[in-house]
């Protein structure tokens, strides 16, 4: 599966969002929680996230149980944890109110191959997202702000130093 079959999927996912009141910037942010937890898994880097709050937990859930998980497992993400999975989910809270939709992007996430796309970077997953935006979009392509959870989280990862040009 290449980086667009797989945006397309994930746009779709969005549209889903769309009809329960989600904005795509909610979407984005929602949908970066939740693969989070999925490439953790894939990676075998589970270690740092609580057993109850791993993507088994979630996909096994249905309903109302799922959406009630995973509230807490938001919150205890964001407060029980250390290092970068704390960062990552620090104040996270979910937009999604309809427990069928939370239930379908479990699913298609789980049967997704996303990791498939690595080759050309996860990066060019939210590229290819934010490109299927500004097309829908009327006014075209606008301005997109990177939320400053992540630029921090990415700014301790890449550990500038003075002097040093990103390119």
């Amino acid at each position: 599966m290449n980086t667009q079959e797989i945006v397309a999927k994930l746009w779709n996912l969005c549209n889903v969002l769309r009809d329960d009141g989600i904005t795509y910037h909610q979407y984005v942010t929602e949908l970066t929680y939740i693969l989070f937890l999925k490439m953790a898994k894939e990676t075998y880097t589970e270690d740092p996230i609580p057993e109850d709050c791993r993507w088994d937990a979630l996909r096994d859930l249905r309903g109302l149980d799922l959406k009630n998980h995973y509230k807490k497992v938001l919150d205890k993400l964001g407060t029980e944890t250390q290092g970068r999975v704390r960062e990552i989910y620090a104040g996270a809270a979910t937009n999604i109110d309809e427990p069928k939709n939370l239930e379908k992007i479990i699913t298609s996430i789980d049967e997704l191959d996303w990791f498939s796309a690595k080759e050309e970077g996860l990066g060019s997953l939210y590229e290819g997202l934010l490109e299927k935006n500004a097309n829908e979009k009327k006014s075209g392509a606008g301005q997109y702000f990177t939320p400053r959870v992540l630029i921090d989280v990415m700014t301790r990862l890449v550990k500038p130093q003075p002097g040093e040009r990103c390119n």
